[in-house]
């Protein structure tokens, strides 16, 4: 994408500045009448005070049209459509004599025709009208309008002797007016007194229970949204006390005001009126409503619609009537789970909706139909519950085309089978098997090979409670949906990096208490992670050979150490041989064989092979962590949210702890093994936090905040690669690319940059631009350092706050289209500040096109 932008030159700039003269000459009052005044800003007053608030905002009914960034982009796409593309059209083919006659001639008439219809004459101008916007011309009625609304608002909140007009305020410039909003509140109605007025015995009696927790108290300032609060409250109060069938609308109140008489003491006496059910008498004292208890719980296990209830069959299970056909497939105990009504006790809203979460989490029924009928008292409840079953197996499949810088071209194929209610208890268990076949990239072909494979499976059956020894209900209930989840997979690759083989064991456990909170247990993650073409490190790792090479130069004319070169064909010049020559350099210049190579060319060297031992060696990782995540995010539409994710991860203590009983071989530097393999041993903490504000409209401020650490200790002097950090790409910093940036000042030594230390900030100012095109303004920073490890490049080393000079800064912009079900990104990151260059070029020296790096990805990045 460099080359590309590079290759663009001036004829890419010219473009762009031809474009950008052509918006910028639009005359935004080129479709703004004689007569006509173009809005260009609203502004509210009350009582002479200058109103900001978001809600008073939107009362408006006219607002000026949108900008972006100041410049009027959309109205001016707008003007740039023809008014009436027919008439221009039959205008120019008539306005010479013999022009009908010659189109007529040459496309015929028929093509003539449908040349007016076609997208140059009209689609064109349709499609600028479409994605543009009219301009906002002032309508005094609009303007009376908002008054109303805005008088109505300030009525809702005690101002009900408010006055309110607006004011027309030409500008200078021509053809444009802004309008301001002047609204006279006058004094507040305050509240007095509260009576009630409560028909049913049995709500009056639950109401006095929580009086004091009523949000319509005495002195208060009136105010509708408390009163709607207030409705809201009692009907929740209501219908977990017993009350299944109240409703909200028997809720109402009689306030007396005097809205003439101006006093300082403008009281208001309010009465709380709660009426009898709909279609039932007022006074009518036998209808009223009760509080109501469980008397029998129906449960149908595999039920149809439509079909017969007669020759079912049936058992008792606790508080609950099983029925099913012909054979039970469902343990009792684990429909009994999911049912949170019991015989007895009083009806709760709450289980009700606890009721329809567990099933639902169960995976095995459609969405449940639960029915409550009354008997003749009209005091208990017979439940039936109707559960529908979900095809017993389903089978997925998922296709997938993918381009990165190591792959020009990608494609991956998955085939999963699900089964449903394994064991009877409702265990779902998912079989997959995966595939994938890329075409590399030059930049990832060093080792002449041209295609990537790779190819794996999984075994995971989940269970819709804790699966643990001891029985866990008590903490962990089950209307927090808790799940149990047993994975085994495995996965081979070939072609790229040094092939690797991974086979992985999960045991985990999950729950919400609710539905903004979670809570992940991995009691038992373990993972082996077998390299099995090591001696191929110094093909694919070019930069670090390159490096290695660079210092074996100096001995490379010396006829003693000729083994360890063999002749590059394309230079002609000595070249270390892979991997024999590069591995014979290495043990020569540690065990000081070579006196050439001075101290610090010396520590490169041991950098290097510590590098290849730790990327070439066998990993074998047992770990338990836990992840708390908490969203405040109420709805898809909601842009005031934040999220927070915190993570703990400890991996080989009990393999420690189990030394000390079991007699474990050691490798040569002390290192315990299993299975022949040493076992990492570290701590790995995370924390990430999302917050969002919404700025009015479709405009967003987005932030994201992330830190990790990895200390390893015991059995490890490093983290695993698999469990390392990386900085860089689409979803981290957008000015560099995925293991480019870091760790430290260091400059882009190695091919995979990683390490154990990560920090890094994102913001990103998300605004729309025309329909579901939505653009973004971005700076992103941070980047990776060394801590508590084996390595000692001071560069690449965490020392405390004077390498925050190190954290990188990068900037852009990007655009984004909005399918609905998805959002294609597309970001062009600038390099801002770079802390591998030297101290006077780290600012802006890179901030250009031939430096930036073009991100494409799916849905936002934070």
């Amino acid at each position: 994408m460099r080359v590309l932008f590079h290759e663009m030159g001036n004829k890419a700039k010219i473009g762009l500045l031809l474009l950008m003269a052509t918006f910028m000459g639009c005359n935004t009052l080129k479709k703004v009448g004689d007569d006509e005044l173009l809005l260009t800003k609203n502004s509210v007053f009350a009582d002479d005070e200058k109103i900001r608030d978001e809600t008073i905002s939107s009362l408006i009914v006219q607002k000026p049209n949108s900008n972006l960034l100041g410049y009027p982009l959309r109205l001016n796409l707008y003007n740039l459509a023809k008014e009436n593309p027919d008439s221009s059209f039959q205008n120019w083919l008539y306005r010479k004599e013999k022009r009908e006659k010659r189109l007529n001639r040459l496309l015929s008439k028929k093509q003539v025709v449908r040349l007016q219809e076609s997208f140059v004459v009209k689609g064109a101008s349709e499609f600028l009208k479409r994605i543009g916007e009219a301009p906002v011309v002032i309508d005094t009625s609009l303007s009376q309008k908002t008054v109303d609304r805005i008088k109505a608002y300030y009525n809702s909140k005690g101002y009900f002797n408010n006055t309110g007009a607006y004011e027309i305020e030409k500008s200078r410039r021509k053809k444009r007016a802004q309008i301001a909003y002047k609204i006279n509140l006058g004094k507040p109605y305050v509240i007095d007194t509260v009576y009630k007025n409560i028909l049913s015995p049995d709500l009056d009696s639950i109401y006095k229970s929580t009086a004091d927790l009523s949000l319509i108290k005495k002195d208060d300032q009136f105010d509708l949204t408390q009163f709607n609060l207030e409705r809201e409250r009692l009907t929740a109060l209501f219908r977990n006390s017993g009350v299944y069938n109240f409703q909200e609308s028997s809720i109402n109140y009689d306030i007396s005001r005097d809205t003439i008489k101006a006093s300082d003491d403008q009281l208001m006496e309010v009465q709380l009126n709660i009426q009898n059910p709909a279609g039932t008498s007022p006074t009518d004292s036998t209808n009223t409503y009760k509080v109501h208890r469980f008397n029998k719980i129906n449960i149908y296990s595999d039920y149809l619609i439509g079909s017969s209830s007669d020759s079912l069959k049936s058992i008792e299970y606790e508080d609950y009537t099983i029925f099913y056909n012909d054979e039970l497939k469902y343990k009792p105990k684990a429909l009994a789970d999911a049912i949170f009504f019991e015989s007895d006790s009083i009806y709760r809203d709450l289980d009700r909706i606890r009721t329809y979460r567990q099933i639902t989490n169960l995976n095995t029924f459609k969405y449940p139909n639960v029915e409550f009928i009354p008997d003749s008292t009209d005091t208990q409840l017979n439940t039936n519950i109707y559960l529908a079953p979900r095809p017993k197996f389903s089978l997925g499949l998922n296709f997938d085309v993918t381009h990165s810088n190591i792959q020009r071209l990608g494609t991956a194929l998955s085939a999963s089978v699900i089964t449903r209610n394994v064991f009877g208890g409702a265990e779902t268990l998912n079989i997959t098997a995966r595939g994938a076949i890329g075409l590399l990239s030059d930049v990832a072909a060093f080792s002449g090979e041209t295609f990537t494979s790779e190819i794996g499976g999984d075994i995971n059956i989940t269970f819709p409670r804790i699966w643990f020894p001891i029985n866990t209900e008590k903490i962990i209930p089950y209307y927090m949906l808790p799940q149990s989840r047993f994975l085994v997979g495995t996965n081979f690759q070939q072609n790229i990096g040094l092939d690797r083989q991974t086979l992985n064991t999960i045991l985990s456990y999950n729950w919400s208490p609710n539905l903004r909170l979670k809570h992940n247990i991995e009691l038992m993650n373990v993972e082996f992670v077998r390299n099995t073409n090591p001696e191929n490190f110094f093909n694919i790792y070019q930069n670090t050979f390159n490096n290695l090479d660079q210092i074996a130069d100096q001995i490379q004319d010396d006829p003693q150490y000729a083994d360890f070169f063999d002749i590059d064909e394309d230079t002609s010049e000595p070249i270390l041989r892979i991997p024999g020559g590069a591995d014979d350099f290495i043990d020569a210049v540690q065990n000081g064989e070579i006196p050439e190579i001075n101290e610090e060319d010396t520590r490169e060297v041991n950098s290097i092979e510590e590098r290849q031992q730790r990327l070439t060696e066998n990993n074998l990782i047992f770990a338990s962590s836990y992840t708390y995540t908490k969203n405040s995010k109420s709805d898809v539409n909601d842009n005031d949210f934040y999220q927070i994710r915190a993570k703990i991860e400890s991996a080989g203590n009990a393999l420690s702890l189990s030394s000390s009983f079991i007699p474990f071989n050691e490798n040569e530097d002390g290192q315990l093994l299993v299975f022949g393999v040493p076992f990492s041993q570290y701590i790995k903490t995370e924390l990430d936090y999302i917050k969002h504000w919404g700025l009015g409209g479709s405009e967003v401020f987005a932030l994201r905040s992330f830190l990790g650490l990895a200390i390893p200790y015991g059995n490890a002097e490093s983290i695993p690669f698999v469990r390392s950090y990386f900085a860089g790409g689409s979803n981290d910093n957008r000015a560099w690319n995925a293991y480019e940036l870091g760790p430290g000042s260091t400059n882009n030594l190695n091919d995979f940059n990683e390490a154990n230390l990560k920090i890094a900030l994102n913001f990103e100012y998300r605004f729309p631009i025309a329909g579901d095109l939505k653009g973004a303004l971005f700076a992103d920073a941070g980047n990776i350092w060394n801590v508590f490890d084996n390595e000692d490049n001071p560069d690449a080393i965490f020392s405390g706050f004077a390498s925050l000079a190190d954290i990188a800064l990068g900037s852009g912009m990007g655009l984004r289209y909005d399918f609905s079900y998805f959002v294609f990104r597309l970001d062009v990151g600038f390099k801002t500040y770079n802390p591998a260059l030297e101290q006077s070029r780290r600012w802006f020296s890179e901030y250009n096109f031939r430096n930036s790096v073009l991100n494409v990805g799916i849905n936002y990045p934070f």
